[in-house]
């Protein structure tokens, strides 16, 4: 999981499509590397990932955000406006969890992770 720079919402849905063309493109440098699902909501990004053991999975994130960062600058001129002092598009770091006995439970909220907030009452002041 990783998030824009200064938690800003950028991941819009024209943003979160051109990212779903990426990922398979950046993971053709990584041969045995592949995204079993992910999820992008407007601030944030969950992935669940196979990644070998030839892999540093540091490695593996960095070349995925570096990638994306630059494509993504290029293609979204609106980005330079909102990262104007710094050439970034995403925060330093990230969350790593390996996958073990609960696999099709964190499958499940990964997939669904965006219509979990949806349901929750709304407070009236």
């Amino acid at each position: 999981m990783w998030i824009p720079k200064y938690r800003q919402r950028i991941l819009n849905s024209g943003v979160r499509e051109y990212l779903g063309k990426l990922f398979p493109k950046i993971l053709e440098q990584m041969p045995g590397c592949e995204i079993i699902t992910y999820n992008i909501q407007v601030d944030h990004i969950h992935m669940v990932m196979i990644i070998p053991p030839k892999y540093a999975v540091s490695d593996v994130v960095a070349q995925i955000k570096m990638r994306t960062s630059s494509e993504l600058r290029k293609k979204f001129g609106w980005l330079h406006k909102r990262y104007w002092r710094e050439n970034v598009v995403w925060s330093p770091g990230y969350l790593v969890s390996t996958v073990g006995v609960e696999k099709e439970r964190i499958l499940k909220y990964v997939e669904h992770q965006g219509r979990q907030d949806s349901g929750q009452a709304k407070l009236d002041l």
